[in-house]
């Protein structure tokens, strides 16, 4: 069987690995076998996160719109139906955004989805 000699490969595996751990606490930082189980464990949560965080960010909008049209009178089941009906085709991202930043503009949707509930009512 042939020597192996994989000095520059081994080294540039290693040298990868402990710049992607770097910050990380004690050993972590230093020792590649401790680097590499804490390498693969933060891809395992990033990777988990990244889907997460979409949840929590479309939660996020769906509390502040709820929260803006209680104070013009709907709830936000009706509210989102009202517009739906009304033909405004915004998603709840930018609903959230007005509603934060522009409470006139967000008070003029409301008056459109109260004005399409009451046609379908």
């Amino acid at each position: 069987m042939p020597r192996v000699k994989r000095g520059t490969v081994r080294h540039d595996r290693r040298r990868k690995v402990l710049k992607r751990a770097e910050g990380y606490y004690l050993g972590k930082s230093k020792l590649f076998r401790y680097a590499m189980e804490a390498v693969d464990r933060a891809g395992q949560y990033a990777y988990r996160d990244r889907r997460t965080r979409k949840r929590d960010f479309r939660r996020l909008w769906i509390i502040r719109i709820g929260a803006a049209a209680r104070r013009h009178g709907l709830n936000y089941n009706q509210f989102i139906h009202g517009l739906k009906t009304a033909g405004a085709d915004l998603d709840r991202k930018v609903l959230a955004g007005i509603a934060l930043d522009d409470p006139a503009g967000f008070a003029r949707l409301a008056e459109q989805a109260k004005a399409a509930i009451g046609r379908t009512a």
